[in-house]
């Protein structure tokens, strides 16, 4: 799990999502308000909820546009689990969150690696 990911507060706007989206590695910016996941923001929510209205991005809050997450999982879910939910929904990256609030991010690729370290190698008698 990604522990401490990037959020803003609901009350940040448009243009502040957009400074952290314009990272590549920023894929989604989480909007809480006070630890609580409220919504999430990508560059195609910006794109549909700002740009194409033609909405000011320093007059957007992000708790107008911010979309509920699709999913969210439990901190206690095993994480094989997790993985298999991952892929049964084709999903890269999902909330983890605790009574509401977010706790982290599990994603996909993250997690298939971890597994893979986890296993154990086979060892084969045959020669």
């Amino acid at each position: 799990m990604i522990p401490e990911p990037q959020t803003l507060e609901a009350d940040a706007t448009a243009k502040d999502a957009g400074q952290h989206l314009v990272q590549p590695e920023v894929r989604a910016v989480f909007v809480c308000d006070d630890h609580r996941l409220v919504g999430v923001i990508t560059r195609k929510t910006l794109v549909r909820e700002v740009v194409a209205p033609g909405r000011h991005p320093s007059e957007t809050t992000l708790a107008e546009i911010a979309e509920e997450p699709r999913w969210t999982l439990d901190p206690e879910l095993p994480l094989d689990e997790a993985f298999r939910f991952l892929e049964e929904h084709d999903a890269e990256r999902v909330p983890v969150t605790e009574d509401g609030r977010l706790v982290g991010v599990l994603s996909r690729s993250v997690l298939q690696r971890r597994l893979a370290e986890d296993e154990s190698p086979l060892v084969s008698d045959e020669i």
